[in-house]
């Protein structure tokens, strides 16, 4: 499970506002990239939570309503939609999502902890733990929040485009989700720049 020993750290270094961050949805074929940037109170305890992948939908809602509704957690979640994915890349989408996210919190965080790989430029001096969302808590907080408002934002393009199902895969290419998208072409939500997406040749839906 993951918990506070790499916060702590940071803390008796002088660190003093060690803030988590991981995203949400770089996979599918629609909606957003999510990212999340959370800043525990010292000592934080929240009994099962976990690297959000490892648990159930209503158990990360649970989560997301206790982190959110308390004070003393500071958060901050932004997105890059599909439109910034297909023009700059996902990892660059994800990458500013990410930022975005960080620059967010007010005061800034003094340091992150970031879920994956190093950054270029990024704004706030960083260590990057791969698989970082099951050892940090902090990274984990975040990837709830990520994941939570993702998925909210998904339920909400769903009632846009029921068609394609998306309240239940989210935007992953599915077998459902792929029989939707050669009956009926992408929509807007859709990342043009990703296959099989971008193999589509029907006009643009719901523009």
């Amino acid at each position: 499970m993951p918990d506070l020993t790499r916060e702590s750290s940071l803390h008796s270094r002088g660190r003093q506002r060690v803030a988590g961050v991981d995203e949400a949805g770089r996979g599918p074929l629609a909606g957003p990239v999510a990212a999340a940037a959370v800043i525990l109170p010292r000592g934080f305890s929240c009994p099962g939570l976990d690297d959000s992948k490892k648990i159930t939908a209503a158990r990360r809602e649970a989560l997301y309503q206790k982190l959110t509704g308390n004070p003393e957690v500071v958060w901050a979640v932004a997105i890059a939609d599909c439109l910034e994915i297909d023009r700059l890349n996902i990892l660059r989408a994800t990458h500013l999502a990410m930022r975005r996210a960080v620059e967010a919190i007010d005061p800034p965080p003094d340091h992150c902890l970031i879920d994956g790989l190093p950054l270029r430029a990024f704004p706030v001096p960083h260590d990057a733990i791969v698989k970082g969302d099951g050892l940090s808590l902090s990274i984990a907080a975040a990837s709830i929040i990520a994941k939570v408002t993702r998925d909210r934002l998904m339920r909400e393009i769903d009632r846009e485009f029921p068609q394609f199902g998306f309240a239940r895969h989210q935007g992953y290419g599915t077998k459902e989700h792929l029989e939707a998208l050669r009956i009926h072409g992408p929509c807007r939500h859709h990342r043009r720049s990703f296959q099989p997406v971008a193999q589509l040749a029907l006009p643009l839906d719901g523009t």
